[in-house]
């Protein structure tokens, strides 16, 4: 409907000073976020001596992937040489089930808070957010002791618990604030048909909230997979991710520095979430504007 009002108003065809200016923003914000990205593509493709000649905006001599190859699997940290390819995976086996465990005790809360309501629900929705607010480094020393306790701590499962725990909060809220939105009346005549909990949810909740699902495992795949901080406390060294691997690459490389290989390297991690944003942008827009940021 709304694209059909959109489609039939007049198209604006005045160019005012208003309509400039916010051309001249949108342009700079373009620049402002791009231009890095192009530095890094650019440097990354770069042969060491062009580097050398300290033209940083000067395009490569020709298409050179050899920067590329080292930082995926034969890059140093330390005494070390494999490259990023090691922390790709570990951030592959720690993100995956920590999205999924998430979303899905997410959806479950939002759905028990909003629907139904029990006893101590407002209590509990009131300190779950508390638990958002407040910073996670707050929370590492306790986090830490409590998992050694449990045998969990630079463990695998340990990592995972430990993001799900963290995101939990605002996988919740997103949720709870979608359902708010969803006609009560779906959920008396489910109730007055003899469906319970776990059928209403299944059959009827999950399936309204493809928008919301895609939103909230875009939001908490990027926070994990970019994490660093938790990643380097919780996860031990046999399960680094490969934000903690790129730091190593960066900061311990002796001699010279290979500018290109750190490019490449910083290029290569941050490439999936980049993926993931550009091949479901607009699934994640859907979902902002079904609910996100109501209730």
């Amino acid at each position: 409907m709304s694209s059909a009002l959109l489609q039939s108003g007049p198209a604006p065809r005045k160019i005012t000073i208003g309509r400039i200016g916010l051309y001249a923003f949108l342009l700079s914000m373009v620049v402002f976020f791009a231009l890095p990205l192009f530095v890094m593509v650019i440097t990354s493709l770069k042969t060491p001596e062009e580097i050398r000649m300290a033209r940083i905006f000067a395009l490569p001599a020709g298409l050179n992937f050899s920067a590329w190859a080292e930082a995926w699997s034969g890059a140093c940290a330390g005494t070390a040489c494999n490259g990023v390819e090691a922390g790709f995976w570990n951030s592959v086996k720690i993100t995956v089930p920590a999205v999924a465990l998430s979303v899905t005790l997410g959806a479950l809360n939002g759905y028990a808070l909003s629907f139904w309501r029990p006893r101590g629900g407002k209590i509990l929705f009131a300190l779950l957010m508390a638990g958002a607010l407040v910073p996670y480094q707050i929370f590492l020393y306790p986090m830490v002791r409590v998992l050694a306790g449990l045998s969990l701590y630079n463990t695998l499962p340990g990592i995972v618990l430990v993001h799900v725990l963290f995101g939990l909060p605002l996988v919740t809220l997103l949720f709870r604030n979608y359902f708010v939105t969803l006609p009560i009346e779906l959920f008396k005549a489910a109730r007055i048909d003899g469906a319970g909990f776990w059928r209403i949810f299944g059959e009827i909740m999950l399936p309204m909230s493809v928008p919301m699902i895609v939103v909230a495992a875009m939001l908490q795949f990027t926070g994990i997979w970019n994490d660093f901080l938790l990643g380097l406390v919780f996860a031990g060294p046999d399960n680094l991710p490969m934000t903690v691997q790129l730091n190593n690459i960066v900061n311990t490389t002796t001699g010279t520095r290979q500018y290109n290989v750190d490019m490449a390297a910083t290029m290569l991690t941050a490439l999936v979430p980049l993926a993931i944003y550009f091949l479901s942008g607009r699934w994640f827009v859907r979902g902002i504007a079904a609910g996100a940021v109501k209730g």
